[in-house]
């Protein structure tokens, strides 16, 4: 679901930027990158196969609505935190099996998944096809225009750390980022947490220099909590521009400063910023 338009929502014209900015964290997958865009096909059915000891078709219609609700609730988080859950609610269904952890879960979530992410890598590396049919608009100039400002720009992604490098590289977008953190294989810790801890702590900045970006909810509460900037991408992975106005809801319900389809309308974005 999709809108043609795409400015730059302000939700809250009392709490701008104006220039503070001194690192931005980027969320990955739905933000920046569409190499996983569609990633809800494989783990609803997956939730509800497992679930209901059947085909997912087949599944009954409240639990269809409640893997539905709980993966848009849960859009953003480390995928091993989705997949206790289906291990939870599995083992209340009765149909729990010893060694079926949320580990086991998410190796069999990432096997499905990556039977076609590789299939669009391997275009990507052999030149097939251009690494911009995989970027959201606008995206890399944005990124160019906040490091020419002296911005550093951090990737925060909860996709397990080698997977997020190697498609950052493919989409040839990996030196664009001061850094880069992945999910920590085989542990459940927050990337975006501790990327945004490390800034805080390390880099001693207020939260009045970081802005936040992303299309789940988890990353702009984390950056609302912390008194950041947040700009909500509320992108249509698919058309790789304009609005999708289920995740601008979700969005401004997670307390999102601004938000935006995609990154098409820089003097916009940096007006917001206060850089212009």
């Amino acid at each position: 679901m999709s809108g043609t338009i795409n400015q730059l929502e302000i939700l809250h014209p009392e709490h701008l930027p104006q220039g503070r900015i001194r690192a931005a964290i980027f969320d990955f997958d739905g933000t920046f990158s569409t190499l996983r865009c569609g990633w809800e096909e494989v783990m609803r059915p997956l939730m509800l196969e497992m679930i209901s000891s059947g085909p997912a078709d087949q599944a009954d219609a409240a639990l269809k609505r409640e893997v539905e609700a709980y993966i848009d609730e849960s859009t953003g988080i480390q995928t091993v935190y989705q997949m206790r859950w289906l291990a939870e609610r599995v083992y209340a269904a009765g149909r729990g099996v010893p060694q079926r952890d949320e580990w086991w879960y998410k190796a069999e979530y990432n096997r499905r998944l990556m039977k076609w992410v590789e299939q669009r890598l391997a275009r990507l590396e052999c030149g097939e096809d251009p690494p911009e049919q995989y970027i959201i608009v606008g995206a890399v100039e944005f990124l160019h225009a906040l490091r020419g400002l002296g911005i550093d720009t951090y990737l925060a992604s909860g996709t397990d750390h080698p997977d997020v490098m190697r498609e950052a590289g493919a989409l040839g977008v990996a030196d664009c980022f001061t850094a880069i953190k992945g999910a920590p294989e085989h542990q459940a810790a927050c990337s975006k947490e501790a990327v945004l801890r490390m800034i805080l702590e390390e880099k001693g900045l207020p939260g009045d220099r970081l802005l936040m970006v992303g299309d789940g909810k988890v990353e702009i509460a984390l950056g609302a909590a912390c008194g950041a900037y947040t700009l909500g991408a509320a992108t249509d992975e698919q058309a790789r521009s304009g609005l999708n106005p289920v995740k601008r809801a979700r969005l401004i319900r997670a307390g999102a400063d601004a938000v935006i389809g995609d990154f098409s309308n820089l003097s916009e974005l940096l007006a917001w910023l206060g850089v212009s």
